[in-house]
């Protein structure tokens, strides 16, 4: 997990930011978890959360681009995909956000509960 390779001032920043991000203040999550992303870019995790704190507080290019830098660094991570198809579409930018959405379902497998995959759901 990423806190346990941090120290100090840097694991403090961490643990506010999931308690603001925990409390629905994005904006005050983004100010502790941008210097972390910066000390720390070689991280998913915090640049992910940084994502989706932009993401929340309608700060979308810059979500947008903490999710490109997360997708560059680890292509196989669905729900960054999924984030940034849904930051493009709520910029206006269906076309573009309509790949992100496929690789995100591609990446996501197929469904292992429900009417689709002939779970309880389905047998009704």
């Amino acid at each position: 997990m990423f806190h346990e390779y941090l120290a100090g001032e840097t694991a403090e920043q961490w643990r506010w930011a999931g308690l603001y991000f925990d409390a629905k203040e994005y904006t005050e999550a983004a100010k502790l978890l941008a210097p972390v992303v910066e000390q720390h870019p070689e991280q998913v995790g915090p640049r992910l959360l940084l994502a989706r704190a932009y993401f929340h507080s309608a700060q979308l290019r810059r979500a947008e681009e903490q999710l490109r830098e997360v997708v560059a660094r680890d292509p196989v991570e669905q729900y960054a995909h999924l984030m940034l198809g849904r930051t493009l579409e709520r910029q206006g930018r269906a076309a573009e956000a309509a790949r992100w959405l496929r690789l995100a379902a591609a990446l996501e497998g197929p469904a292992t509960e429900g009417p689709a995959a002939g779970g309880a759901a389905a047998e009704g």
